[in-house]
């Protein structure tokens, strides 16, 4: 037995991997895509181009489907007084200091003027930020998450649009993160305890499908 079929299989005895289906009214959050992962003159460079392009794809869908798209960023004042001991614990955060170039949206990836932009300085989308009540207002059930890094911000905000009572979907193909070993180690855990990790043909077919209905 493989490794992967030992751990699903020790899990699954657990009692952990129960299913979560989509629901009736999804929005697409995208979480911090922002150049200074794929920009090489950074010291975040993370090579998650092919995410970003994935990310592309699911968002054209998105938009003609008509659903909510809520995009985070990150900035920080100079000096970083508003990132606390985040700020002081990754010195990298210092490429998202307020006018830096890092920190603008990737390319095809930009929020269009009615799409919710939501600015934060910690891990989550949640946290301390109008998210919830903003899907709250818009009867939002599920949530599709795309963006840097899967270890990181996709994890925290994954998490707790669970603990907001959201249904959490991870769009395998359209998250990333710098080295393969978190990033596979995190969606499998994602998906064992607190989300659905799905690809983004899935994703795709769930949003033409609500596209049609109306």
């Amino acid at each position: 037995m493989s490794e992967q079929a030992h751990l699903n299989q020790d899990y699954g005895k657990a009692g952990f991997g129960g299913r979560l289906d989509f629901g009736k009214k999804p929005c697409l959050l995208h979480v911090d895509f922002a150049r200074a992962y794929i920009d090489k003159t950074c010291g975040l460079y993370a090579g998650v181009e092919d995410s970003a392009q994935a990310a592309r794809e699911v968002l054209a869908e998105a938009r003609k489907a008509g659903i909510l798209i809520c995009h985070t960023r990150v900035e920080f004042t100079p000096g970083g007084a508003d990132g606390g001991i985040f700020f002081r614990k990754v010195p990298a955060l210092k490429n998202f200091e307020r006018g830096s170039r890092y920190g603008e949206f990737v390319e095809g990836l930009e929020p269009l003027p009615n799409e919710v932009v939501i600015t934060k300085q910690y891990a989550s989308a949640f946290f301390a930020t109008n998210l919830a009540s903003t899907l709250t207002s818009a009867g939002i059930d599920t949530v599709l998450l795309a963006g840097w890094s899967t270890s990181g911000c996709i994890r925290a905000s994954t998490l707790d649009a669970c603990q907001s009572g959201f249904i959490p979907i991870v769009i395998r193909d359209a998250v990333g993160d710098r080295h393969a070993a978190p990033h596979e180690a995190n969606l499998f855990d994602l998906q064992a305890k607190y989300a659905e990790v799905k690809s983004k043909g899935d994703v795709i077919a769930y949003l033409r499908k609500l596209n049609r209905v109306n």
